[in-house]
């Protein structure tokens, strides 16, 4: 990409631009960038690519959704009032005889379904059925991977939002302000640091029901005080600059100078380290769920099947599968990492 431009072109090129190119040229980083938003993007439409329940549905004439709406198995010629089993045999032959039809999703179960037909005991191994087998109560695992990845990826994305975001806002007011206001805030900062992270979890989850918002509360107690310490730096270093000055004398306001001048020239550290903690975010919630101390057992997620894999060491595809899952998630995740930080090196060409 840098070689189709002309040396004046190049000099013409915005910081920004210049960072996109050397992002670019970073081929593992980019392509790792694309894979990781497709396979993120995938899971957002997981109700429709893994589900128990058709698409849609043409019987006698008329069209149901049942993903949009429950429907009695009496709907379809059934003979009980009760929730429809899209996968009982009997209510499948019903459905696309005689004329009727049905769109199904690519994987006929959803994280919480579980296979009442099923020839093996469970956890069963791959097969027709269950692509990547069952686990220990008869769910597909492949539905429970998609699923859990598309949690553990929200979660982390959410939890680095919110770690961003204070560790911006003390970070700043750290740097900006400096003297007593820096020297009190880093004792405090020393002393909450301190607190035992994981002994407040297990009390807190032997307190409180486990839910993802609790987590994500608990978690974003401890998770900016990282990225603080980069923001505090940068703001030291940019508080006494001559634009700074400058804005001062025309009578900027310290918000202003903070976050209108002092910040957009520290966002470095802030972008680098993103993916980081994103990962961070990732086996964060992974580790939790492995200990019994993440979300509800009935929830999707990568640390419950590895936990399973643990108390199941014959089925080996429960810890494969989620191991695959969790080490590439984690390795596109650093490559991005990686190229980023080299995009933002000025020191580069």
């Amino acid at each position: 990409m840098t070689n189709n431009l002309s040396n004046e072109q190049l000099i013409n090129l915005s910081p920004q631009q210049r960072a996109w190119m050397r992002f670019k040229n970073n081929r593992r980083g980019y392509y790792s960038l694309w894979i990781f938003i497709i396979l993120f993007v995938t899971s957002l439409f997981a109700e429709f690519i893994s589900n128990d329940k058709p698409l849609i549905i043409q019987y006698e004439q008329q069209y149901y959704f049942p993903l949009l709406n429950d429907y009695p198995e009496t709907s379809f010629g059934g003979d009980f009032v009760t929730m429809t089993d899209y996968n009982d045999p009997y209510i499948k032959n019903k459905i696309t005889g005689n004329g009727n039809w049905a769109i199904y999703p690519l994987n006929n179960y959803s994280y919480d379904s579980i296979n009442y037909f099923a020839e093996l005991p469970n956890p069963a191994h791959p097969s027709e059925q269950n692509f990547l087998g069952t686990d220990d109560r008869g769910r597909d695992v492949l539905a429970r991977l998609i699923y859990g990845f598309r949690l553990s990826v929200v979660f982390a994305l959410i939890l680095t939002t919110i770690g961003v975001i204070i560790g911006i806002i003390i970070g700043s007011i750290q740097g900006y302000f400096a003297g007593k206001v820096d020297l009190v805030a880093q004792r405090l900062i020393e002393i909450w640091s301190s607190m035992p992270e994981l002994y407040l979890l297990i009390i807190f989850a032997s307190i409180f029901k486990p839910s993802i918002g609790l987590l994500i509360i608990l978690l974003s107690l401890f998770g900016w005080m990282g990225l603080s310490d980069y923001v505090r730096a940068e703001f030291l270093r940019g508080r006494n600059l001559d634009y700074v000055q400058a804005a001062r004398a025309i009578g900027v306001s310290n918000i202003g100078i903070m976050f209108k001048h002092i910040l957009p020239n520290s966002m470095v550290p802030v972008l680098t380290f993103l993916p980081f903690r994103i990962s961070g975010a990732i086996l964060a919630l992974t580790s939790l769920d492995y200990l019994g101390l993440g979300v509800p057992p009935s929830t999707p997620s990568l640390g419950e099947l590895l936990s399973q894999g643990k108390d199941n060491i014959d089925a080996w595809w429960l810890s494969m599968t989620t191991f695959s899952v969790l080490v590439g998630t984690l390795v596109l995740l650093i490559f991005i990492g990686e190229a980023l930080r080299e995009a933002l090196d000025t020191r580069r060409g």
